[in-house]
């Protein structure tokens, strides 16, 4: 992408993230050709996989103008500049950290830092987050983003842990701008047997879900 806007405007698009973890460098690379051919625009490489930078590198450039490739699990200003001088266009993390969003800001990437109360969605947003990570959404469901975007509608928020292809369409409908899929997106014995249409449809299926869902908001 050649700005911070447009590769923003390419992930909401596209309405799903894929969070990426696998235990080898070279089915990561087949995993995200494979998320890619089903239609899945933004692919997040968490930083707890072996060779997670590698990866980074090697997709950033692999499927530039295809997906957009970001680094998850980024919990510190080290790691976050090492992700984005290997490629990554957003950087994701589990808690609030205004050094990684500054650092974001600085290289003109994209910031979702994590959250989970009100006070922490708005901390976040304040302090230059482009999008929220609400973490972790498994035990607070759809209605919590509806409650949420009463009060903060100009938030856009990502609910992520516990989606779904069940409940996708419904976090939609509540108010979530994206939604961010991991264990139940990849199906680990499909990667482990080499099955990558498995993976592949399955990415389609979130994305028809996530279309589905903003053709019914009223």
């Amino acid at each position: 992408m050649s700005s911070k806007d447009e590769s923003l405007r390419f992930l909401l698009e596209g309405g799903v993230v894929a969070v990426v973890r696998a235990d080898r460098p070279d089915e990561l690379v087949r995993v995200v050709q494979a998320l890619s051919e089903g239609g899945i625009r933004a692919i997040e490489i968490t930083l707890t996989t072996p060779g997670a930078l590698d990866v980074i590198r090697t997709c950033a450039e692999r499927f530039r103008g295809q997906a957009l490739i970001g680094a998850g699990t980024i919990l510190d200003t080290e790691t976050a500049r090492a992700a984005i001088l290997a490629g990554a266009e957003y950087l994701v993390a589990p808690t609030l950290d205004p050094a990684v969003v500054k650092m974001c800001r600085r290289y003109s990437k994209i910031a979702i830092p994590g959250a989970f109360t009100p006070t922490e969605v708005l901390a976040a947003w304040e302090c230059g987050a482009d999008l929220v990570k609400v973490f972790p959404a498994t035990a607070l469901g759809p209605r919590y983003f509806r409650d949420l975007k009463g009060p903060l509608p100009q938030i856009d928020l990502i609910p992520t842990g516990g989606v779904s292809l069940e409940n996708a369409g419904e976090f939609i409908r509540a108010g979530a701008s994206a939604v961010a899929v991991g264990g139940n997106l990849i199906d680990r014995a499909a990667v482990t047997r080499g099955d990558w249409t498995v993976i592949s449809e399955t990415a389609q299926k979130y994305v028809d879900a996530v279309r589905q869902a903003r053709q019914e908001k009223p």
